[in-house]
């Protein structure tokens, strides 16, 4: 009935070796002449392609807008741990998919934090109504980003090293597929049309499109819409409605709606059938409540609540969400927890388990006291992370060790995990910024990896559709920490 859709393709030369770009040589990039008009040549290409957000000072407004920031290069990606991380995303579906199954598991690893983070006490208080209530929802939809370093290890060798994965509200696949075509502009203005030919094609937006269209025609309702789930005011609007159109393009009508818009006017019929507007859901993808700060008041639970006792395919549901918690990534971490879930898929497992740092639990106890003091002594090797999504939370340096000074008494501690700090290799590139002026800066590549699944709630860990889509997120070391 489902059958599995092939996964999509990297380009590839004749000889079947992927190819990717080179770094820009430093005669390059100390031309100021030739960095300028490549500079004017590259903001007027992302105008012209659509690598768009809405300003900082009218974030609000349709009609002004400007270009997103990129880098003026494209950046260079080791073939091999390219190859690894597309390989690797299918593992992690089945990973994250099997993980948000397992309520026993879930319940045990978030015991601590939801006794000292309310955040995550209130999605997990959704979690256990659900669950004792009867899921109603007959299909799962999973769309992830697991987010990559290349760590550089004494030997000058690098490795891949996942940072983290996102299992809510993963965004950039709209805006990441249309920068290829800007380095690629760059690259011919520069007269480098052979590098320019070596740039992959990213088809991020399709693949995801592709996965919600086919969860859509599971639900079985013609009538029904796909509601996106928003925040009132997002700068990042076009990387949404760049997945939006290619819905529509597929003939699926999409509506938007902040989460209160669902408290005010949204029900459930006698089927748990969800209908907002008068219009009926079959997918509510969030792009939105991954937060604190995304429940402005108790009603926005409320409606949280009301989508996840829905009939509505919710992308992702509630365990999956919890699924993507930094709390359980650093229980995976701990041995024999990845091949727990995968006992059948050991190639699987060994894959996964190659990409992971160091994760460490600081709950109260002798194991979280040994790693405090590691920390504390050492605070440049450690970075620290609450339980949030959405950048700009880890934290590092003299701040990490004042942190872990003022909370290492209490139970607050288990709000957070502690990771070993990757070392990634650093390339030299320009971060063109709105209103910013050029500088060049030590650079690190994060590399995203997009997967889409889908599973009948029924069919206990099979999914029945895979896909799997590459973006590239360059930032300068700078930003790397912020975010």
């Amino acid at each position: 009935m489902y059958g599995r859709l092939p996964s999509l393709s990297l380009p590839r030369r004749a000889d079947g070796e992927v190819i990717l770009p080179p770094v820009a040589p430093d005669d390059v990039l100390h031309n100021s002449g030739l960095i300028q008009q490549l500079a004017v040549a590259a903001k007027d290409a992302a105008l012209l392609r659509g690598v768009l957000m809405r300003t900082k000072e009218d974030p609000s407004s349709t009609e002004s807008t400007s270009y997103a920031p990129f880098s003026l290069f494209p950046s260079p990606v080791p073939k091999k741990l390219f190859t690894e991380a597309y390989e690797v995303q299918q593992d992690f579906n089945m990973l994250v998919d099997r993980i948000s199954q397992d309520s026993e598991f879930l319940t045990k690893a978030l015991a601590s934090t939801v006794q000292v983070d309310e955040f995550t006490a209130g999605l997990f208080s959704i979690y256990k109504q659900v669950l004792e209530e009867g899921i109603t929802q007959t299909i799962t939809l999973g769309i992830n980003r697991s987010d990559y370093m290349f760590d550089r290890g004494q030997d000058h060798s690098t490795s891949l090293k996942q940072i983290e994965i996102n299992t809510i509200a993963a965004s950039y696949a709209g805006l990441a597929e249309r920068v290829p075509d800007v380095h690629r502009h760059v690259l011919n203005f520069w007269g480098k049309s052979d590098e320019a030919a070596k740039i992959l094609t990213n088809n991020a937006v399709k693949g995801i499109a592709e996965g919600i269209a086919k969860a859509w025609q599971l639900y079985g309702s013609p009538e029904a819409v796909v509601l996106f789930l928003v925040e009132k005011v997002s700068r990042n609007i076009f990387d949404q409605r760049c997945l939006e159109m290619e819905l529509w393009y597929k003939n699926i009508r999409v509506i938007r709606r902040q989460t209160l818009d669902i408290y005010e006017r949204g029900s459930l019929d006698d089927e748990k059938r969800l209908f907002v507007d008068g219009y009926e859901i079959a997918i509510a993808y969030f792009r939105t409540g991954y937060s604190p700060e995304d429940y402005h008041n108790d009603d926005c639970w409320v409606a949280r609540l009301l989508i996840e006792r829905s009939k509505a395919i919710k992308c992702p549901d509630i365990a999956t969400h919890l699924a993507g918690t930094k709390k359980i990534q650093q229980e995976l971490a701990r041995s024999g927890m990845v091949e727990k879930f995968l006992t059948d898929c050991p190639k699987s497992a060994e894959r996964i388990r190659a990409t992971f740092v160091g994760l460490y639990s600081i709950d109260e106890g002798p194991e979280g006291d040994e790693i405090i003091k590691k920390a504390v002594e050492d605070p440049e090797g450690f970075v620290l992370k609450p339980q949030r999504e959405g950048g700009g939370n880890n934290i590092f340096g003299e701040e990490l060790k004042q942190l872990l000074g003022n909370i290492k008494d209490g139970p607050k501690r288990s709000a957070y995990i502690l990771m070993d700090r990757i070392k990634p290799q650093t390339v030299k590139n320009y971060l063109l910024h709105p209103g910013s002026a050029l500088k060049l800066s030590e650079c690190v590549v994060e590399l995203g990896v997009f997967g889409v699944y889908i599973r009948p709630i029924l069919v206990t860990a099979k999914l029945v559709y895979q896909t799997r889509t590459m973006s590239q997120l360059p930032r300068s070391e700078k930003e790397r920490e912020m975010n």
